[in-house]
């Protein structure tokens, strides 16, 4: 992960709303893609690889 998370750039969900809801961000390095909560952004980040962040995005646009 990054030493400083303060230096990646966040990504909402084009999901996310006015009214809340289940929304996450998105920051991807070259390496790895970091997921967060848009509403705890200083809480966990969960940090994937890439490939396995590319598969489970076409996995959820098939549903």
């Amino acid at each position: 992960m990054s030493n400083d998370i303060r230096e990646l750039a966040w990504f909402k969900s084009s999901h996310s709303g006015a009214q809340g809801g289940d929304c996450v961000e998105v920051a991807a390095r070259p390496d790895t893609v970091h997921v967060r909560d848009s509403k705890n952004t200083t809480g966990p980040i969960l940090t994937v690889a890439p490939d396995a962040w590319a598969e489970f995005i076409a996995f959820a646009a098939r549903r």
